[in-house]
């Protein structure tokens, strides 16, 4: 019985261990893919994950910088939810390639939906002229859980480095690729005259498989030391059953 024992304990450890490996891949509201090019538009998923077993996510909210403002801004439909994009004026006007902007996207709000336990949902945003001043964008962000708590991504990173509790989802912004440069920008930029764009792309979403790769990596890592304990174990009971 002792060696029963001990194996269920280091069964147990392992599972915890690898629980503790995957779950960080899910843990937080971030930005997919966390990268885009100064100057240019780019398609981003904001990526909610469910992190409590007793409610749903039901609302997501997305604050827009307003010190540097993007002019176009379009979002894709994701079924089973309602989408209000908010405008409103900024502090100051900025000039742009496209006119003087004065009013801008503040606020994405997606409700009437509902996240369950373990799950995950995606919500996709199409958005530019990206600055060419900084070297990020941060979008401060409310989760809405089913039983009323809201949950404020907004933390800036740490001076330490570590990690925030709850880190703001955020944009790195890199100077643009020479193949890239300025006609590469300008192509991928609306026809649309000065001003904010703000639309609804029609297209269903596609599955959202591949973009949950890092979690999936994860996952399989951790099988795999479980696998590799569990043989372990069964090697080592052999030995011990060996007549001497």
């Amino acid at each position: 019985m002792s060696v029963l024992r001990r194996v269920a304990t280091v069964l147990a450890a392992t599972t915890a261990l690898t629980a503790g490996l995957a779950l960080p891949a899910l843990a937080h509201v971030t930005i997919n893919p966390g990268t885009a090019e100064q100057g240019g538009f780019t398609k981003v998923a904001f990526r909610v994950p469910n992190e409590r077993d007793d409610a749903s996510t039901v609302k997501i909210e997305v604050s827009f910088p307003t010190d540097h403002p993007l002019a176009f801004v379009s979002v894709k439909p994701v079924p089973g939810w309602d989408v209000k994009v908010t405008e409103g004026k900024l502090p100051a006007p900025v000039k742009t390639e496209f006119g003087e902007l004065k009013e801008a996207v503040t606020t994405v709000v997606w409700s009437g939906g509902k996240i369950g336990k373990g799950e995950f949902q995606e919500f996709e945003v199409s958005m530019g002229q990206l600055p060419k001043d900084v070297d990020q964008l941060t979008f401060p962000t409310k989760q809405t859980y089913s039983g009323g708590e809201v949950v404020n991504w907004a933390d800036a990173a740490k001076a330490d480095g570590s990690e925030a509790e709850h880190p703001v989802p955020t944009l790195k912004l890199t100077p643009a690729s020479a193949e890239s440069g300025s006609h590469g920008a300008a192509s991928a930029s609306p026809s649309a005259s000065a001003g904010v764009a703000t639309s609804v792309i029609t297209q269903a979403p596609v599955a959202a498989a591949s973009s949950s790769s890092d979690g999936t990596a994860r996952l399989l890592g951790g099988a795999g030391l479980v696998v590799g304990v569990i043989g372990i174990v069964v090697a080592a009971l052999a030995l011990r059953r060996r007549p001497s």
